[in-house]
C-alpha cells in the first residue's frame, strides 16, 4: 500500500541487531538483503508514480518483494 514502508528494519523491528550481525558476516544475507532493498526502491518509486509499470510488471515486482522478505525472515529465524 502507497506509503508504508517496507524496509527490513521496519518490517522487522525485534530483529533489528541480527539483521545488523548477518549484513556484515553473511555474504549470502548481505546479497538477499540488498536484492530485497532494491526492489523496495523500485516499488517505491512505482508508488510515488515516477515509474508506471504495467500491472503485470508491478505485481511481479510485488511477488520478488514477498518471496525475499520470507528468504530473509527464514535467515533471521534460524540464527535464533
Amino acid at each position: 500500500m502507497f506509503g508504508e514502508n517496507h524496509d527490513l528494519h521496519h518490517e522487522f523491528p525485534e530483529y533489528k541487531e541480527k539483521i545488523h550481525e548477518l549484513k556484515m558476516n553473511d555474504a549470502h544475507f548481505q546479497r538477499l538483503f540488498k536484492e530485497y532493498d532494491e526492489i523496495v526502491h523500485q516499488i517505491t518509486r512505482v508508488e510515488q508514480e515516477i515509474e508506471t509499470p504495467s500491472d503485470d510488471v508491478i505485481e511481479e515486482m510485488k511477488k520478488q518483494r514477498l518471496h525475499l522478505k520470507d528468504q530473509l525472515f527464514a535467515m533471521l529465524k534460524a540464527e535464533e
